[in-house]
This record gives structure tokens, C-alpha cells and sequence, in this order.
């Protein structure tokens, strides 16, 4: 958590590099019952991607009842909560969006985690009505602190702050300001590198889809304009190859493909398969060249980072699911990880049990050496830990079972992230972000 704060109420110039024709991928968080799948609603009403019969089914009493628009399990309607992460698509005449609705419930902050780990951009919202907004030196509520610093450790390009419900409070300039400077405090001491904080009333409708100068002395754009200023996070098409396998397929006497070796089919997580590419096999550590490239329609052409693609190596070489495909001036592989961990389940992590862990899709065992130190999500300082609780964000040192070829998350997102699972209960347990 190092990037430099910008505490801002206005959109920073989205970077040259990114990519502003694909769909932009966004999630919601917060506390609980902060509002996040009324947001969606509105943003999902505003931008007419609701029809008339879908937005009669959620009315009631003649009124609609909006978070019933993302909120489709029985349960969370029943329970009137988000329990799993709901995913929404919508268009603007500026561009395409993919909207994840994540739980605000702390026991469901492992579906957070995920949506979070794919995403261009973060909304986290801020209830106005839960904080003693009348303070100057007010305190934000715990699972706001907690989802913020997971995004953020999970390297999501753009945090948006959105305060909402300032429509119920009765001075809502007021109660928008002293939050900002709540907001921009936080930040600032947890070094989160915010891109706007941006008053809202989700259920009324004020500055989501459209501009509203002046409301609690705000003069920025609109969440929904700020949102179309964004760019896709570009793919690391420039970073060391690296491609997991995720199957391979055998070919006898095929003109399709080279001398009728086998196709090792995946996704590329960096850098660009094309023809020539020198790779290095993990863990074998055996090398070879992409004699060939294919696309999802068996097309030869060079495949860039984050597609999927096919590729038949120059020579027969032992690869099965889960080995990785790797430059040769890739890290050496280990057996010993430093990492930050967010832990998910509700059993504590403890020195020396084992778990399953999954890199790209390989499974290896890993056993915890020891806790390093846990983070204070009110202090942010580092404590001594001798276990990590559910929710918990610590950093801690692992022993594998085989050693993996990894890179630093701040480096790569792929290489760099594993995911602990419970041997026993096959649960996911916890998200590993290589140090």
C-alpha cells in the first residue's frame, strides 16, 4: 500500500495507455446496507437498461424497490442483504460497463475478494446516515476501512469514494464535507490513491447518472460521467511471457497443426505468444520454441496478453495441466513464499496447518511457517500476530510442498497471486499476494 494518496473531487485524466473502447469492469463495496444494489438500480434505470416489465416486478407499493434488481437469490431478497456477487451489463452512447455488485456482510468478503481481483475500478460507498456526520473528526465504519485497503491491495487502478444517503441527513454540505475529510485522512495515512469522492443519493438519483453543480457544494461530474472517463486496465503485454496450461489436446496427423504435436491450450497472463517465443516449462525447467499460435477459431496469429490461445512447441516436451509456460529470464522457481494474505475463512490461520494451494492451475501443498504480522484496519499498524482471524489481512511466510515460479503481485496479478484452500472442508481459505 504504497501509491501516493490524490484526494480529489473531480476525474484525473485517465493514462494514454489504457484502453477506452473495451467494457469497463466495476464493483461496488462498502459496509452493508450502504446502498451499493440500489446504485446499480439507479445506474441500471438511469441508463434505460431496465425494461418497464423488469422494473414492475420489483415495485412495490407502487414504488420500486431497486436493489431488487441485482439482488436475484431467494435469500437475499428474503434477507434483504447481497450475499454472493451479482454481475450487471450496461451501456452508455460513451461505452460499455460490467457492474459487480459485492457483499457488504463481512462473512461474504471472500466474494468481494474475487470480483475485486479482476476489476478496473472500485466504488466504494460510504453511508452518510451511519457516521456521526455533525463531527469534523468523525470515524469511518470498519468493513468501509477493510474493503477499501482489500481493493487497493489487490491493485485495483481507480477507488472512487461515493458518499450516499447525504438526501436523508439535514445538512448534507455539511455532512459531505466533514466525510470527505474523513476519507481524504484515511487515505492519505493508508497511502490509497483515490480518484474522486463524489456525493450521491442513490434512491433520489442525484449526481449518479447525471450532474447536479452546486448540491452539497459539489461542482464535479456525475459517478456515471467519472465512470465513462475511466480506462481499462491495459493488458502486460510488455511483461515476460508467462502462460499457464489449462488443457491439452492431442492431434494425430492433423494439417492444422505442426507435425501433429500437441495444442497446450490457456490464457495468456503476460506479455505476447507469437511464433519464435523461447519458453521454459515449470517445473520441469525444460525449454523449447512456439512453433505455432493459435486463436479460439484455430487461426495462426500472434495472441496478446489476457486471450486465450493454443500453442504447439518445436520439439515434444513433457507438459501437462497446471504447468506454466514461461520466458527464460523468468524467476527461478522457490519453495519458501513471503506474502500478504487476505484471509476469508472462518477457521483462523495458524502456524503449521497445510492447505492446497492454487497458482494459475497448479495445485501444490503449503503449510504455514509462521505469522510475520497482522494489519490494524483502525490504526493501520502492524501488529504481532500469532494467528489471522476471518477477515484478517497479515502477512505471513509459506513452505511449499514444489516450488512455483512466481513474481511479486505489484509486478503481476497472475504470477503473483495464489489462492489457499481447506483440505478438509475444500473451502476457499484465503487470497495470497506474493510480497
Amino acid at each position: 500500500m504504497t501509491a501516493a494518496p490524490q484526494t480529489l473531487s473531480a476525474p484525473v485524466q485517465a493514462p494514454p495507455h489504457g484502453d477506452h473502447e473495451a467494457a469497463l469492469r466495476f464493483i461496488t463495496c462498502g459496509s452493508v446496507d450502504d446502498g451499493k444494489s440500489t446504485l446499480i438500480g439507479r445506474l441500471l434505470v438511469d441508463s434505460r437498461a431496465v425494461l418497464q416489465d423488469q422494473l414492475a416486478s420489483v415495485s412495490r407499493s407502487g414504488q420500486a424497490d431497486l436493489a431488487l434488481l441485482t439482488d436475484g437469490l431467494s435469500a437475499e431478497r428474503e434477507q434483504g442483504i447481497t450475499i454472493d456477487v451479482a454481475y450487471r451489463y450496461f451501456a452508455t452512447p460513451a461505452r460499455k460497463f460490467i457492474i459487480g455488485d459485492a457483499p457488504g456482510h463481512e462473512q461474504y468478503t471472500r466474494n468481494m475478494v474475487t470480483a475485486a481481483s479482476s476489476a478496473d475500478a472500485a466504488v466504494v460507498l460510504v453511508d452518510a446516515t451511519k457516521l456521526d456526520w455533525c463531527s469534523p473528526q468523525l470515524e469511518l465504519l470498519a468493513q468501509t476501512r477493510r474493503h477499501t485497503l482489500l481493493v487497493n491491495l489487490l491493485r485495483v487502478p481507480a477507488i472512487v469514494f461515493t458518499v450516499n444517503k447525504l438526501d436523508a441527513v439535514d445538512d448534507p454540505a455539511l455532512a459531505f464535507a466533514h466525510i470527505r475529510a474523513a476519507l481524504q485522512r484515511f487515505a492519505l495515512a493508508a497511502g490509497v490513491g483515490v480518484r474522486a469522492i463524489v456525493p450521491i443519493s442513490a434512491l433520489k438519483g442525484h449526481n449518479v447518472a447525471t450532474a447536479q453543480p452546486g448540491w452539497c457544494d459539489y461542482h464535479g461530474p456525475s459517478l456515471l460521467q467519472l465512470l465513462e472517463s475511466l480506462d481499462v486496465t491495459p493488458a502486460p503485454d510488455q511483461a515476460e511471457f508467462a502462460f499457464p496450461v489449462q488443457w491439452v489436446e492431442k492431434f494425430h496427423d492433423r494439417a492444422d497443426t505442426a507435425q501433429g504435436r500437441r495444442v497446450f491450450w490457456g490464457r495468456v497472463a503476460s506479455g505476447q505468444a507469437r511464433v519464435g517465443q523461447p519458453v521454459r516449462v515449470m517445473p520441469s525447467g525444460q525449454t523449447a520454441l512456439v512453433a505455432q499460435v493459435l486463436d479460439h477459431v484455430r487461426h495462426a496469429r500472434d495472441i496478446p496478453a489476457g486471450h486465450s490461445a493454443g500453442l504447439v512447441l518445436d520439439r515434444e516436451v513433457d507438459v501437462s495441466r497446471g504447468d506454466w509456460l514461461l520466458a527464460p529470464e523468468s524467476a527461478e522457481p522457490s519453495r519458501e513464499l513471503t506474502a500478504t494474505v487476505a484471509w476469508l475463512d472462518d477457521e483462523p490461520l495458524v502456524p503449521g496447518r497445510a492447505y492446497w494451494a492454487l497458482h494459475g492451475h497448479r495445485w501444490v501443498k503449503a503449510k504455514v511457517k509462521r505469522v510475520l504480522h497482522r494489519l490494524d484496519i483502525h490504526t493501520l499498524s502492524q501488529a504481532e500476530a500469532a494467528q489471522l482471524e476471518a477477515n484478517a489481512i497479515g502477512r505471513v511466510e509459506l513452505a511449499l510442498q514444489e516450488p512455483l515460479a512466481t513474481q511479486p503481485y505489484a509486478r503481476s496479478r497472475v504470477l503473483g497471486s495464489l489462492v489457499l484452500v481447506d483440505t478438509a472442508t475444500h473451502r476457499t481459505a484465503g487470497a495470497v499476494l506474493v510480497d
